[in-house]
């Protein structure tokens, strides 16, 4: 799949607001945390940092936010729940990968993520991420384990 990145859109951003997933990833709904969904869609937010990513057929397939801390810049992301499951996650993450590496010129690339999705964390690892230090998160409502994963640019 050939991955295009565009500038968010409201149309973008309440389309992704409104995605479900199933079983334990349903803590990736973005109505599971007020302050994600709040920054998704504030447009104030978007410039520079929140891209939807589409594929040939102009349809949404995910999206992505940078954000820089010196030298670093720390990765989100999202896929459609259609998609996830289906082994398009390398292909997309290193896609963001790329895009942020054109536009950013970073030395190195950061994310975090939950340490119950084991799923994600193996695609993050053959994307060349190397797993690092462990923390405790506030979100959701509850307090979860993440991992903070880096890799050079």
């Amino acid at each position: 799949m050939t991955y295009h990145f565009t500038p968010m859109t409201p149309a973008f951003a309440q389309a992704i607001a409104n995605w479900h997933y199933d079983g334990g990833y349903a803590f990736y709904d973005m109505d599971q945390d007020p302050g994600d969904l709040e920054d998704l869609l504030d447009p104030a937010n978007w410039p520079d940092a929140y891209f939807a990513v589409l594929n040939d057929a102009a349809e949404l397939v995910g999206f992505f936010v940078f954000s820089r801390d010196g030298d670093t810049v720390e990765v989100g992301l999202g896929m459609a729940p259609a998609l996830t499951g289906q082994g398009l996650g390398e292909g997309f993450v290193l896609a963001g990968l790329e895009f942020a590496r054109h536009r950013y010129c970073p030395g190195a690339f950061r994310l975090r993520v939950a340490q119950f999705n084991q799923r994600a964390i193996r695609v993050y690892e053959k994307a060349g991420f190397t797993r690092g230090k462990a923390y405790q998160q506030a979100t959701n409502g509850s307090v979860y384990e993440f991992i903070c994963m880096d890799r050079p640019a």
